[in-house]
C-alpha cells in the first residue's frame, strides 16, 4: 500500500481499534487527538486519507473538513453523530464518505479503498467507467448496457455524468440539483427523485433492487464504481 491513514479521535479505545483494522490491511497509519495535532500530521508528506471524528475537544470537525480539502487530503467521517443534517453538511463541505460509529471495520476498509481510488484516478477522467454490463464514456458522452447504446434524456444523462465523475462518493441532493438544474432548483427533490428513476430503469438489472444507484436517505445519492 502507499500513502497514509490519519485517524483523528479523541478517545484512544477508537483510535487502537481503527489502527489495528487498517494496519492488518497494510496501510501505515498516524494518529492526532485534537484538531491542532491533526492540521500538523495532515500537512506532512505522504498523508493522503483523513478518518474524521467530529466530536474533538478543541474544534468542531465540520471545520477540519474544509482545512483538509484545501490541502488535498481525502477526508472519511468517521464519528457517532447521526443526524442526517450532519452527514449533508460534512459532504457539502467537501467530505469524501460518512460512517457512523459503531462501525463494520470491513466497511470501513471498502470505503477507505473507495476514498483512495477515487483519489488516484483524478484527471483520468477520459477513461471509460465500466460497471458491471454499463459502460459509461464522458468524453465520447456515450452510455452503453451491453454494448449496446442507451438513449437518455439531457437531464438524466447529466445526472450521470456527474454522479460518474465522482464513483463511490455521495453527493448530495443539493450538490446534484445545484450541478444539473442550478442555484434556482436546490430545493427541488422531486425533479432529482424522477430523473434517479429513469436512470434505473434503463441502466440497473433490477430497478426494484438497484445495486449502481445507492440512495442515501435523506443525504444524497452514490453511483457504486
Amino acid at each position: 500500500m502507499t500513502g497514509q491513514i490519519l485517524i483523528v479521535d479523541d478517545e484512544p479505545a477508537i483510535r487502537r481499534l481503527v489502527r489495528g483494522a487498517i494496519e492488518r490491511a497494510g496501510y501505515s497509519v498516524s494518529e492526532a487527538q485534537t484538531a491542532a495535532e491533526a492540521l500538523i500530521e495532515a500537512h506532512r508528506e505522504g498523508c493522503e486519507l483523513v478518518l474524521l471524528d467530529l466530536g474533538l475537544p478543541d474544534r468542531d470537525g465540520l471545520e477540519l473538513v474544509t482545512l483538509l480539502r484545501a490541502i488535498d487530503r481525502a477526508v472519511i467521517v468517521l464519528t457517532a453523530r447521526d443526524a442526517t443534517a450532519e452527514k449533508v453538511a460534512a459532504l457539502d463541505l467537501g467530505a469524501d464518505d460518512y460512517v457512523v460509529k459503531p462501525f463494520d471495520t470491513e466497511e470501513l476498509l471498502a470505503r477507505i479503498r473507495a476514498a483512495l481510488r477515487r483519489r488516484n484516478s483524478i484527471g483520468n477522467i477520459s477513461a471509460p467507467l465500466v460497471i458491471g454490463r454499463v459502460t459509461i464514456d464522458l468524453t465520447a458522452r456515450r452510455v452503453s448496457r451491453d454494448g449496446e447504446d442507451v438513449r437518455l434524456t439531457r437531464k438524466e444523462y447529466a445526472v450521470l455524468a456527474e454522479l460518474a465523475r465522482h464513483p463511490d462518493r455521495v453527493l448530495t441532493h443539493a450538490a446534484l440539483l445545484r450541478a444539473v438544474w442550478g442555484d434556482a432548483h436546490v430545493d427541488d427533490v422531486e425533479y432529482l427523485r424522477v430523473t434517479m428513476r429513469g436512470l434505473r430503469v434503463k441502466l440497473e438489472d433490477d430497478p426494484a433492487a438497484p445495486s449502481m444507484f445507492r440512495n442515501e436517505p435523506g443525504v444524497g445519492y452514490r453511483l457504486v464504481a
